[in-house]
């Protein structure tokens, strides 16, 4: 046998793996995972420190700076954007270093500024990034209603459903009683009436105080402990969790939740049906996307960052739809590399 007929024998890829010459393909994701461990060393330097503003640009300009080094042609489509008024990492910027796969990039420095501050489990740095074009535009509205289950109830659950309709269903796909299931909600005000209909259906709740992209995976993934995320949470975070879902399996389902007039008339104007029922196709179309994430303070998902005298230890996951792949990636640096990113006293 010729060299070309072995290589042509033993090269072939499963049709379902195969990218073209101008799409993202496997090497791009440790290169995201970069971007993110440098995120998550430079704003980790800020946990327990009280200041989330300057946590948050700490990562913001590590990541910034690593994103410029990824070998792809990126644009900023979910970013620091409007909310934060945010001079770096904004809506439109272009990332990468001009060359490779076209893509839109999802970002979140830190998704927990609040919980970095406090020292508070659960923070994490997070990108993600899928094929140009293939990202939902919110058009400005920040916070969508949310439900999120694992790839059991996928077929099954239904935003428009009342939620003791739809943790009955959940817990008929897994084959559980409602009264073992644990749903994740964000602990805020507006999600007291939802809290008594979880209570009222049977099931119990696990809150936590932010970081609803850390929870919206531990409602996909199984063995978490978490069954199902409800709530009204952020729209860019939805958008993130979707890139992770993808990979997961499961499905996140969202509809868009305006906060005010000047907001829902943007929506409106921008072609938005805001009782639409938005699907985890929706929010990402694309089969080929990634997700990135590096843990900053410990929590269910990953590690956080640790640093003694001459390392710095990182824990991250990175996932890939098109293959389905989740890699959990523990990291190692030499503490003088990092020197720069480092907090001033």
């Amino acid at each position: 046998m010729s060299p070309a007929s072995m290589t042509q024998k033993y090269s072939t890829l499963s049709p379902s793996l195969a990218v073209g010459i101008d799409e993202p393909d496997r090497n791009l994701a440790l290169e995201l995972v970069r971007v993110t461990e440098a995120a998550a060393i430079a704003g980790g330097h800020w946990v327990g420190f009280g200041d989330k503003n300057k946590a948050d640009g700490a990562a913001v300009d590590a990541m910034r700076s690593f994103l410029h080094t990824v070998h792809f042609n990126g644009v900023v489509v979910i970013g620091e954007g409007e909310k934060d008024e945010a001079p770096m990492l904004f809506n439109g910027e272009h990332v990468g270093d001009g060359t490779g796969p076209e893509c839109d990039v999802a970002v979140d420095p830190i998704d927990g500024t609040r919980l970095t501050a406090l020292g508070i489990n659960n923070a994490l740095a997070v990108l993600a990034v899928a094929e140009r074009g293939s990202m939902f535009d919110p058009s400005a509205v920040f916070y969508m209603e949310k439900l999120v289950t694992g790839p059991e109830a996928a077929d099954m659950v239904d935003l428009r459903l009342p939620v003791k309709q739809n943790l009955h269903l959940i817990a008929k796909a897994k084959g559980v009683k409602v009264n073992q299931l644990n749903v994740m909600i964000l602990d805020r005000d507006r999600h007291r009436p939802l809290v008594e209909e979880i209570r009222e259906a049977g099931a119990r709740t696990k809150f936590i105080m932010d970081g609803d992209v850390a929870g919206a995976i531990a409602a996909a993934r199984s063995g978490t402990g978490v069954d199902a995320l409800m709530g009204i949470g952020g729209t860019p975070e939805g958008i993130v969790a979707a890139c992770a879902i993808k990979s997961l399996g499961g499905v996140i389902q969202g509809r868009l939740w305006p906060t005010s007039d000047d907001e829902k008339q943007k929506a409106i104007d921008a072609g938005h049906d805001l009782d639409r029922v938005l699907s985890t196709n929706d929010l990402v179309s694309s089969d080929n996307c990634y997700f990135a994430a590096t843990g900053i303070t410990d929590g269910d998902l990953l590690k956080g960052v640790r640093y003694s005298k001459d390392k710095v230890l990182t824990q991250s996951i990175v996932m890939r739809s098109k293959s389905g792949t989740i890699r959990f990636v523990d990291g190692e640096h030499q503490a003088s590399k990092w020197e720069g990113y480092a907090r001033k006293s």
